[in-house]
């Protein structure tokens, strides 16, 4: 059956959006375009080609509306939504994710594998090199590791490298991480991250795409899908990223597009860190630690301050509660009578400040 983000839309206007989302020369702006000025997707189809040309667009865009491989494109692109878990979300649907709706060049359509709820939660980009270093590798996956638990979904392009290693660390921990493609899900590309990208899909998390399914890797796409992992985020975490990395395209949409820009230091030897001072120089927040990133996250997160204001030496609540017997994070949240995101994101402040530590899914106090 037909997702319920779309079923409001007529199963001819759907098929007509799905067609004109494949026309070549029609990206985001000139989508919306046409359907602002015709009102629909099917009208626009159905308008003389001399009204595309008063628009502005090319002819060959109009030319290719009634193709064969343009119908069959859609047809197959309609009976890829009929399976489970896979779905379509349009611009115009309340369901679209709200901070994303406001980029410029907002994708007319977004198909999704997995979960399509993640894209509206908190969301934190790490992102990076491609043949990142391994303390790069390590500290990117002990940052989305705490995120995680600490509430965010963790959002990145499932790249290689630093990419690749905050899906994973995500996963690891029970959070949740939605990885933004630059092909279509059906041409997914690194093919090394197919299996990361199944085990998200199953585990809960998300892979999503603005390029039709069957859309190959080129290279022009990947700096594209930048805008999507920037926008659906509240800020990005640049981990490790030489001067000509894409990953400062990202964060330089990421502070065009108002959210928070991160960036780890390095050794001013390492060519990786390069990229990194450079974005710190142009006023990206330095970061050490990952209280820094949640501080000024706190109020979009939406969960209470963690209550660590106790004086020097001081237990918080959930260290008496491990002193007294070690407990999942979902048995710490029943014991305290606190919602368990508010639970996860205190101890993640308290892992940070070595003040607790979690074992086989258990957490332990350490003793002061």
């Amino acid at each position: 059956m037909p997702d319920p983000a779309y079923r409001a839309c007529s199963p001819a206007e759907l098929e007509a959006r799905l067609r004109l989302h494949r026309l070549p020369g029609l990206g985001p702006q000139r989508f919306h375009a046409l359907l602002q000025a015709f009102g629909s997707a099917s009208a626009a189809l159905s308008a003389p080609a001399s009204a595309w040309g008063s628009l502005g667009l090319p002819g060959v865009s109009a030319e290719a509306r009634r193709s064969h491989e343009v119908r069959e494109g859609a047809a197959a692109a309609l009976a890829w939504l009929e399976r489970r878990d896979q779905h379509l979300l349009m611009w115009d649907d309340p369901t679209y994710p709200a901070l994303l709706a406001e980029v410029d060049s907002a994708p007319p359509l977004l198909f999704v594998a997995g979960n399509p709820a993640l894209l509206e939660k908190p969301q934190l980009a790490i992102i990076g090199s491609r043949r990142a270093s391994r303390p790069a590798l390590d500290t990117a996956g002990a940052f989305s590791r705490h995120l995680a638990r600490g509430g965010f979904v963790i959002t990145s392009g499932l790249a290689l490298g630093v990419d690749g290693a905050a899906h994973q660390a995500a996963l690891d921990v029970g959070g949740q991480t939605i990885g933004v493609l630059g092909t279509g899900l059906q041409k997914f590309y690194p093919q090394r991250h197919r299996a990361l990208a199944a085990a998200m899909i199953e585990q809960g998390s998300a892979v999503v795409s603005e390029f039709p399914l069957d859309a190959g890797p080129v290279a022009g796409n990947f700096p594209r899908r930048n805008r999507i992992i920037s926008g659906l985020s509240l800020g990005v975490l640049v981990v490790e990223a030489s001067l000509a990395s894409g990953s400062l395209i990202t964060a330089r949409l990421a502070a065009e597009q108002g959210r928070e820009v991160y960036a780890i230091p390095g050794s001013i030897h390492h060519p990786g860190s390069k990229g990194c001072h450079q974005l710190i120089r142009d006023g990206a927040l330095l970061v050490e630690n990952v209280e820094q990133i949640v501080e000024t996250l706190q109020g979009w997160q939406r969960l209470p301050p963690v209550q660590g204001g106790e004086a020097a030496g001081s237990r918080h609540v959930l260290e008496d509660l491990l002193l007294a017997a070690p407990q999942t994070s979902e048995a710490l949240a029943n014991s305290s009578g606190w919602p368990l995101p508010r639970v996860l994101a205190a101890l993640t402040e308290l892992e940070v400040a070595g003040r607790v530590c979690n074992e086989a899914g258990r957490w332990f106090a350490r003793p002061a």
